[in-house]
């Protein structure tokens, strides 16, 4: 390649269009979009049901622990209860319910 196409080549900011710095970002970007996907494919669920038709707080997490479970932590989650903790066979949960009837909706 002569110099003149070599100069012709280059981008306006002074490098190559196959430079080791575009590639880099490629994957820069390549991996930026994954970890955002994989963000969104790993959200929780969402539960819908109106707050007057919840079980009450206190009461649910005695129904769990009289289920074995250890909660860690609870908490609101895009409007379901949602536990951090172990189950009675000592095995690490977390667990999506449904705030109206206390049924599971997503383990991990």
């Amino acid at each position: 390649m002569s110099s003149s196409e070599f100069i012709r080549q280059r981008s306006a900011d002074g490098h190559s269009p196959n430079s080791e710095e575009s590639i880099t970002m490629k994957k820069i970007v390549l991996a930026v979009s994954l970890v955002a996907l994989t963000g969104f494919a790993m959200a929780g669920p969402s539960c819908t049901v109106p707050k007057d038709k919840w079980l009450k707080e206190a009461d649910f997490k005695k129904d769990l622990v009289s289920q074995g479970y250890q909660i860690k932590t609870f908490k609101v989650s895009n409007g379901c209860y949602e536990i951090y903790g172990t189950d009675k066979a000592g095995k690490r949960v977390e667990i999506y319910f449904d705030p109206a009837t206390g049924t599971p909706v997503l383990s991990k």
